[in-house]
Parts: structure tokens; sequence; C-alpha cells
């Protein structure tokens, strides 16, 4: 399957923005898709997850203000990200695999998407 994350941008502290992420050449409810990111001079980490039964995992660090959906029809999953933290700037990747992790060990990854937050 390949992926391609979209819907990055610049935006302030506080403000919302939905990434998507696209598959093409397989089915993407045959996956688990995972959001991950990685900012400057930091590893790459887990943000989100939905499982193949739709089971969501979150990242303490934005639970409550994120949240993972999936629409097969359109083979794309999406995370909507409110109340933006400066801190949430990274390069935000979505990945596919068999099982849901927050661990950056999945199979395939797709190009990243880059988030900035400032004022």
């Amino acid at each position: 399957v390949q992926l391609q994350a979209s819907g990055g941008g610049l935006v302030q502290p506080g403000s919302s923005l939905r990434l998507s992420c696209a598959a093409s050449g397989d089915n993407l409810d045959d996956y688990a898709i995972g959001w991950f990111r990685q900012a400057p001079g930091k590893e790459r980490e887990g943000v989100s997850c939905i499982g193949i039964s739709d089971s969501t995992h979150y990242a303490d660090s934005v639970k409550g203000r994120f949240t993972i959906s999936r629409d097969n029809a359109k083979n794309t999953v999406y995370l909507q990200m409110n109340s933006l933290k400066p801190g949430g700037t990274a390069v935000y990747y979505c990945a596919a695999d068999l099982f849901c992790s927050l661990s950056p060990d999945f199979g395939s990854w797709g190009q990243g998407t880059l988030v900035t937050v400032s004022s």
C-alpha cells in the first residue's frame, strides 16, 4: 500500500488542523494506520493509531485534543488536531501495518507533511 499524507501548514497556537492520509494500491481498511511525528532534532514518536477494528489509541500528549478516524469509501484516514501547541511543530507521517502501535515500527510509510505551530 502506498500512503500520502497531506494537510499540513502554518497555524497559530490554539488552532485546529486536519491531516489526511490517502492510500493507493490497496484497501486501507485492511490495515492499522498510525500517525507519527518528528520534530527537529528529535526522534520520531507515535501520535495516534486506528486499528482494523477501528479501535483508537493516542499518545498522552495529544489525548483529548486529537482524533483519528477513517473513511473507507475514500480510502483515507484523518487526524483532526485541535488546540495545537508550539510543541506540535513537526513533520507528520502516516504509516500502515497489520497491528496498531505507537511505536514507529510500521512497515509502510508515506511522505510526511509539515505542521508548524507558531504565533
